[in-house]
């Protein structure tokens, strides 16, 4: 190891996380519907595969953007040449309108503000390069994303205080929360250069409400701080209250033209709304002129390929498809959502926050644990992952506070696929129901009969919970 650097030898990269180790079990015997039936089927993934057939016909009623042609003629060497890191104009363009339109056009962005990346992990990162030293750190509202934990701080050295939100008002944050975290940090010795927040919430599917994006606003202006609101699942909204940008936000203030608005930075994906995670399209948006400037130079070391950006900027650019696919969109995410939703709820008994966006659940187990403590969760975990054959997310990996919560991703898969979860869910929830129930008429004999010494009694009570929860592998 003497040979390699520190950062190559270190173990920050969050890999040990149980969201990350989910997914390692479901890559050793991945669900297929024909080929490994039993296998584990995937719901730890946030990735929407309901409108790709909108997009497939897009790119069989326009050949040509995909064949690298405009108006007949081949720009396949215009592309395949040296392109600054820029990014190419019209995608940049395509790109603002785009984010225009998923706001109802109350607010708009200026193309040279915008910073492409591939993919939303980077431009994380790289704001975390630009507005903080290694070592400082920022507030994140939890629970949050766990791969926050490599995507901020592996290679930056940024470190993450969480802000405590609790299930008494549905996660909202508070302003003693957002106080208490900024007291925390000080405590740490950690200089706070500012707040990031997902909205929509990952893991929670709901949007940020006016109040909250308010108060955030008063904070981060009184602390002189920035603020980064991460909205790759701004496209995602399917029901009401409807989504509100931060940059909404300071227009209805009058603050777009503040010093305040420079310490207010934007990220966004086609990810999630267009569900292209393979497509690496990512991007970071600023009114502050330092840090376009670095963020663009940065840019350098991953940006969408040029064949990439002109392809999109085309299907972008056709506003009849955008309408239309948002639209669409939505719909089936609703559907979705409600099928998990119900399915859980009138089938296995187990309820869900109320959420409004997004490609997930966030489900509450905490009837089914046998203590309220994280172990009992990760037992949980275990046991549905073995057991019911299904990767969710747990509550602890997120740093939710309160055991017994999960994260459930329903847009990843076939609806048939998708009931086949619901069902092996129900048939889990009903075993464990049988266990426990025939364990506590166990517990009642035994402490009723005389013969029973106490002793013998916690010895027999040991002996089953241990093997009750042992998972089946």
């Amino acid at each position: 190891m003497g040979l390699l650097s520190r950062k190559a030898a270190c173990n920050t990269h969050g890999q040990d996380s149980s969201y990350f180790l989910g997914w390692e079990e479901y890559e050793k015997n991945p669900y297929d519907e024909k080929k490994n039936p039993n296998g584990i089927i995937q719901m730890g993934l946030a990735e929407n595969q309901l409108s790709f057939d909108l997009m497939e016909s897009w790119l069989a009623k326009n050949p040509e953007p995909a064949a690298f042609k405009r108006d007949g003629e081949s720009v396949f060497r215009e592309l395949a040449l040296f392109q600054d890191y820029h990014g190419l104009p019209e995608f940049k363009k395509a790109m603002v309108d785009f984010m225009s339109e998923i706001r109802g056009n109350r607010v708009s962005f200026n193309p040279n503000n915008l910073v492409l990346t591939a993919g939303s992990t980077p431009a994380n990162e790289t704001l975390m390069f630009c507005l903080a030293n290694p070592g400082e750190a920022f507030l994140l509202p939890a629970p949050y994303y766990p791969g926050f934990d490599r995507d901020l701080k592996w290679r930056t050295g940024v470190e993450i205080v969480p802000i405590q939100c609790s299930s008494s008002n549905n996660f909202q944050i508070t302003e003693s929360a957002l106080e208490e975290a900024y007291k925390q940090a000080h405590k740490q010795n950690l200089k706070v250069k500012g707040v990031l927040i997902t909205n929509p919430s990952n893991p929670l599917g709901t949007t940020t409400t006016r109040e909250e994006l308010n108060l955030l606003i008063n904070f981060v202006d009184d602390k002189n701080i920035h603020i980064i609101s991460d909205e790759i699942y701004s496209g995602t909204v399917f029901d009401s209250p409807e989504f509100v940008s931060i940059t909404e936000i300071l227009q209805e203030r009058n603050l777009q033209d503040s010093d305040l608005s420079e310490r207010v930075h934007i990220v966004y994906s086609l990810s999630k709304d267009l569900g292209l995670p393979g497509f690496r399209v990512g991007a970071l948006y600023s009114n502050n002129e330092d840090v376009v400037s670095a963020a663009t130079k940065m840019s350098s070391f991953g940006l969408p390929s040029s064949q990439t950006q002109y392809l999109l900027s085309q299907m972008l650019s056709d506003k009849k498809f955008t309408s239309n696919y948002l639209k669409e969109n939505k719909i089936r995410l609703m559907k979705r959502h409600d099928m998990l939703v119900s399915g859980l709820k009138n089938s296995a008994g187990i309820n869900c926050l109320e959420s409004n966006a997004g490609l997930f659940c966030w489900v509450d187990m905490r009837h089914l644990l046998k203590s309220k403590t994280f172990e009992a969760e990760k037992d949980l975990w275990k046991r549905i992952l073995f057991e019911a054959k299904l990767n969710i997310s747990p509550g602890a990996s997120c740093h939710c506070t309160e055991p017994g919560w999960f994260r459930m991703c329903f847009a990843n898969m076939s609806e048939e696929t998708l009931n086949l979860s619901i069902t092996r869910i129900k048939d889990f929830v009903e075993s464990f129901n049988t266990v426990s129930n025939v364990n506590r008429r166990q517990q009642r004999r035994l402490l009723r009969s005389p013969r029973m010494g106490l002793t013998k009694w916690v010895m027999r009570l040991s002996a089953s919970v241990s093997h009750d929860s042992e998972p089946e592998r």
